[in-house]
């Protein structure tokens, strides 16, 4: 095993990966399954989400409020600059701090769902998966800060690919809506929505120790199953759409009575905003990670003793300018963690620190 080579990654030969596989087939019965053992990581994420909607309502209320009493009784300027300034503050919280730790929260879950998609277990077989997931993401937290930053690279290839393809309308299962360019958008959506979180994934199944060679890795074993993975995301389209649709009717009842505190006589309004506000929170924290783990378990399938096609190398660096940024990021990666590293014994030894 060479330095650049762990247990299960070995990047120099065909076969990336070595990793075990506990599934042997993708599906949305499969992945409600594993939806279901994960419940917890779900719950916490939609009371985290429901939180973050309620202070929401309440600050966007006062804001409003505020504003409005401050134009009618001091100067609309002053009324103006509030709400500004009210909407401003909220913005920066949301991307500088919420936005980020619940980047974490959702780098733990997928921590957790590869452990149950490649071993069936979590750690040892009896770690409680909140324990392990922090574990995992205090152990790499170099690493998922670098895939973070990764995320919008690995999205914009994806992007540049997803617009070549050709054959999307031969799979949609309507024949009429082949030329509908909504939902062909609608179902490339889905597909660039999962890819990084997925590539993620199989970061941590392949266990390398560079993230980005493992993502341009990904990003390759993307382009190659890629008319699988569309298939998946045809589904996932259409169970949006229901399910969304029926979240929205299911929350628009206690909506209407939160709607009756909100200020100003447009409850219809406010009732509609605080549903689809509360919908929204239900995609995020139920949907999405049904449709991502749909994605994944369909991924770690097809790659599974998969060789890797080079000639994908060439065409996503032709498609996108990002794909070459990620293979200059797995050099530099290389070069910063050499540094690090102590030298190889050559028989040298290195004395301690002297004592002060």
């Amino acid at each position: 095993m060479t330095n650049t080579e762990t247990t299960y990654s070995h990047p120099e030969e065909s076969v990336r990966h070595s990793y075990p596989l506990a599934i042997e087939k993708a599906g949305v019965g499969q992945s409600f399954q594993l939806l279901m053992r994960t419940l917890p990581y779900a719950m916490v994420r939609l009371g985290i989400l429901v939180g973050i909607s309620l202070a929401t309502i309440i600050w966007i209320g006062s804001t409003v409020g505020i504003s409005a009493f401050l134009t009618a009784r001091v100067h609309e300027i002053i009324g103006g600059a509030w709400f500004i300034g009210g909407f401003g503050i909220y913005g920066y919280v949301w991307y500088t701090i919420v936005r980020y730790f619940l980047y974490l929260l959702k780098c733990g879950h997928i921590a957790v769902l590869t452990e149950l998609i490649t071993k069936n277990e979590i750690g040892n077989g009896g770690e409680n998966m909140f324990r392990y997931g922090k574990n995992i993401v205090v152990k790499r937290f170099k690493q998922v800060n670098v895939l973070f930053a990764l995320d919008m690279l690995i999205t914009g290839v994806v992007r540049a690919f997803n617009r070549t393809l050709d054959f999307i309308g031969g799979l949609l299962p309507v024949p009429g809506l082949k030329n509908v360019t909504k939902v062909v958008g609608m179902v490339l959506h889905a597909m660039t929505t999962f890819i990084d979180e997925t590539i993620f994934s199989y970061n941590l199944a392949r266990g390398d120790d560079n993230p980005w060679r493992s993502g341009k890795d990904g990003l390759v074993y993307y382009a190659q199953n890629s008319k699988e993975i569309l298939k998946t995301s045809i589904g996932i389209v259409l169970l949006e759409k229901v399910l969304t649709a029926v979240s929205f009717i299911i929350m628009f009842l206690p909506a209407i009575g939160i709607a009756y505190f909100m200020p100003g006589s447009n409850a219809t309004l406010w009732a509609f905003f605080i549903a689809a506000l509360f919908a929204f929170n239900v995609k995020a924290a139920i949907l999405h990670p049904l449709f991502l783990i749909m994605i994944m378990t369909k991924f770690h399938v097809c790659v599974k003793d998969q060789p890797i096609d080079e000639t994908w190398d060439g065409r996503l660096n032709k498609v996108s300018n990002k794909f070459q940024k990620i293979k200059d990021g797995i050099r530099e990666w290389d070069r910063t963690n050499a540094a690090d590293k102590p030298p190889e014994d050559e028989g040298i030894v290195t004395p301690p620190p002297a004592v002060s």
